[in-house]
């Protein structure tokens, strides 16, 4: 896959968003880190989850999708004010389909793919490969 210009680079687990901006071209990207986004984690009820009980007993899990709902409000935001003109999206397998479930029609106009792979604390370059070989 191609990393194109201005695109955002968006790398998500269930605790950590790592935004990059590619400053270069689709075959030489150069990707920088951009800082850190302040992500609401107030949205407990989130995707198909329920508050915990016997039946559902995993707090850290709904933390997890609380944390991806605030990432997908964050990126939504960016899309519908017009502060993104592409989007890759790099996130663990289960929070990826967290992401989705939150994705506004702005945002998935400017989505340019997605990796499902838990890429958070790698190294740029080795984003880099990754989305290159994707």
């Amino acid at each position: 896959m191609k990393i194109p210009k201005n695109a955002l680079i968006a790398v998500v687990d269930g605790e950590k968003l790592n935004l990059y901006h590619n400053s270069g071209d689709e075959h030489a990207p150069n990707l920088t880190a951009l800082p850190d986004a302040d992500v609401s984690t107030e949205n407990m009820g989130s995707g198909g989850r329920h508050q915990s009980s016997s039946a559902n007993p995993s707090d850290s899990q709904q933390n997890e999708d609380s944390f991806a709902a605030g990432v997908s409000e964050v990126l939504n935001k960016r899309a519908t004010s017009g502060n993104i003109d592409h989007l890759i999206v790099i996130a663990a397998p289960r929070t990826l389909g967290e992401l989705r479930k939150h994705y506004h029609k702005a945002l998935e106009a400017k989505l340019v793919g997605e990796i499902s792979k838990d890429l958070t604390g790698h190294t740029v370059r080795h984003i880099e490969e990754v989305v290159a070989a994707a």
